[in-house]
């Protein structure tokens, strides 16, 4: 009731989350990114449109791109074991086993139960041989 009244760009932020949300929920991947990179553009260190960018650009295997916006969102939360994972794989596509082997000591550290490390790593162990 007496609360601070939000701003007027952190009311257009919200609704551009929101749709950026809706996007990726349709599918609609250069849609989202173009959404995305306009939040990114006022708000540079919004974690959630990080993650979400850096994830369109895996799934589109721009693996050292989305590299990019998961250290970025690492700045913010240095413990987001989704985002270390997201990066491990990358490391991993592109042939950086060594990167990727440190990401996933750092989830074990945080969950040490992770299964999606135990199968990455036993990826990266089949590749050396």
């Amino acid at each position: 009731m007496f609360g601070k009244k939000p701003k007027n760009n952190e009311v257009k932020t919200s609704q551009k989350k929101k749709e950026l949300r809706k996007l990726v929920k349709q599918k609609q991947y250069d849609a989202a990114l173009k959404i995305g990179s306009e939040i990114l553009q006022k708000t540079p260190y919004e974690n959630d449109v990080l993650f979400i960018v850096g994830g369109i650009h895996y799934m589109k295997n721009k693996h050292k791109t989305a590299i990019s916006y998961f250290d970025k969102a690492l700045e913010i939360t240095t413990l987001d074991t989704e985002v270390l994972i997201l990066k491990a794989n990358s490391h991993y596509n592109l042939g950086e086993n060594k990167q990727a082997i440190l990401c996933c000591n750092k989830i074990k550290e945080i969950d040490p139960k992770n299964k999606a490390v135990a199968e990455l790593l036993s990826k990266i162990e089949s590749s050396k041989i």
